[in-house]
């Protein structure tokens, strides 16, 4: 998969589920950019990181979601197609590029699911997320 090898999907560290699924629907949990267990960046995009960090930790959250869709549903074969993400960006207030940043998850989908991967989008600035994490992606999956 683009030379990227899934993670194991994380499991959940509070009393929530990774994902659910509901009818034909999965839905995931919001996951954080973690590569080996840990964060690739923290802080807040437009002070502490830069825009390319960003995207780069947008990726990864979108393998995580990856990760959460193959141990849920059997394999990424089953994924008919990604409905929406909605992808949090922890952002210094005068911060205006969350839907660059948020491309990185978007390009990421379409290129390991093709034209499954394409979908509606939301890409919003927070005043922080866990962890201090820079990102946070979750998704509606088509199974």
């Amino acid at each position: 998969m683009l030379g990227i090898a899934l993670p194991d999907a994380a499991a959940p560290a509070a009393n929530y589920l990774p994902a659910v699924k509901s009818g034909n629907l999965l839905y995931t949990s919001g996951q954080l950019p973690l590569k080996d267990g840990k964060l690739v960046h923290t802080g807040l995009l437009g002070r502490e990181l830069e825009v390319e960090q960003g995207i780069e930790a947008a990726r990864w959250c979108a393998i995580n979601i990856l990760a959460q869709a193959k141990a849920a549903l059997g394999g990424l074969e089953n994924i008919r197609r990604v409905i929406k993400i909605s992808v949090f960006v922890a952002s210094y207030p005068d911060f205006t590029e969350q839907h660059i940043v948020a491309n990185g998850a978007s390009d990421l989908l379409v290129d390991v699911l093709g034209d499954a991967g394409r979908h509606a989008r939301s890409a919003v600035g927070m005043a922080g997320l866990p962890l201090n994490a820079p990102v946070e992606v979750e998704a509606i999956i088509e199974f």
